[in-house]
């Protein structure tokens, strides 16, 4: 794939979509781009956040350990970004992240992302927003998961 074709497909990715061209041309040219079969492993719950990964192509599984064993948590699809919590944080990885088909990514170093963030600040507030829906999304989970738990009320 040629460095255009990565800037464009960088420029889908919602927090890269008001950065530059030149910027993310530097960003694709400083990024490593990795290929994964389905059933490999980006990165495992609990490996230190060095880099986050911007899926060009293919799907991934985003699962977590539990006492019950592996639980999935969510998908990932093309122009999705994986691993920016561990990095904004400073925490080691929050779950694991597997490929379900073959699957194409950019690997963003930790020092290159934090750049970004301080380049752009409105990258950090589109972060943000990705970040809260996670959020929202997990806390409905959550909630609908424990209301199933509850026993019925008499009425």
């Amino acid at each position: 794939m040629l460095l255009r074709d990565e800037v464009e497909m960088l420029r889908r990715v919602p927090i890269f979509s008001r950065i530059a061209p030149a910027k993310l041309k530097l960003l694709a040219f400083t990024s490593d781009r990795m290929t994964y079969k389905a059933g490999q492993n980006l990165f495992l719950q609990g490996d230190v956040g060095d880099a986050a990964y911007v899926i060009l192509s293919g799907t991934a599984d985003i699962v977590v350990s539990s006492p019950a064993g592996e639980i999935k948590v969510a998908d990932v699809e093309p122009n999705s970004i994986v691993g920016e919590i561990a990095i904004l944080c400073d925490v080691s990885r929050t779950a694991t992240v597997r490929a379900t088909s073959p699957l194409e990514v950019l690997r963003i170093s930790k020092e290159h992302f934090l750049k970004l963030l301080s380049d752009f600040p409105e990258m950090a507030v589109e972060i943000m927003r990705v970040l809260a829906d996670r959020l929202n999304h997990t806390t409905a989970e959550l909630t609908a998961a424990r209301a199933a738990k509850q026993p019925q009320m008499a009425q």
